[in-house]
């Protein structure tokens, strides 16, 4: 059985966590948020320090590797993706070769919203409980805007018109809403009671 990887990417609080949630529950695939990783290794080592760096990438790789390798239907990975550093693409791409190996599907979502509601959900509840290092809010808040003006957070319509690829404006969407759109768009099929 091959599966599917969907690879969410956005801006910080965009809502690339909440919308792959709900894609989670009506599709039985599992969802794999970056803070996942992230959050256990700020427990040890600074945010982009080596050790951070190597440690975050080699669990991610190593989820979605056994993933991949698994009989389960397939995952949810949610990044920031800096669409102006190489790096960034060839991340990406490396987190997609363990599906695309198997013959798995390798799908895309791209999310965008407004500076200011990002700003807002970046303070919701849901995200705080699950990402503690945003709980330091002007922290938080001044890294979002930090993020915002050094690198190119969206793909300015880059990959519009490929079949693996769907770009949604989510500023005045609910997640449902999102999910209902992508579930429908990739032909995801559904879980049982949806």
């Amino acid at each position: 059985m091959t599966g599917t990887l969907l690879i969410i990417v956005g801006a910080p609080a965009v809502g690339k966590m909440t919308v792959g949630e709900e894609i989670a529950a009506r599709t039985g695939l599992r969802l794999f948020h970056n803070h996942l990783a992230i959050e256990p290794v700020l427990r040890f080592f600074p945010f982009g320090s080596p050790p951070f760096g190597r440690l975050v990438d080699r669990f991610r790789r190593d989820v979605i590797e056994e993933v991949a390798a698994s009989d389960l239907p397939g995952l949810i990975f949610t990044y920031v993706w800096a669409f102006d550093l190489p790096e960034d693409e060839r991340a990406v791409q490396a987190l997609a070769e363990p599906f695309r190996r198997r013959g798995g599907r390798v799908l895309f979502l791209e999310l965008q919203a407004s500076q200011e509601e990002r700003l807002r959900r970046n303070e919701g509840a849901t995200r705080l409980a699950e990402k503690p290092s945003r709980r330091d809010l002007d922290a938080s808040r001044r890294q979002l805007l930090d993020l915002d003006q050094r690198y190119r957070l969206r793909s300015e319509g880059r990959f519009d018109g490929r079949a693996d690829y769907l770009r949604i404006d989510n500023t005045g969407l609910e997640p449902a809403e999102v999910a209902t759109r992508v579930i429908a768009h990739f032909g995801l099929p559904p879980v049982s009671g949806y």
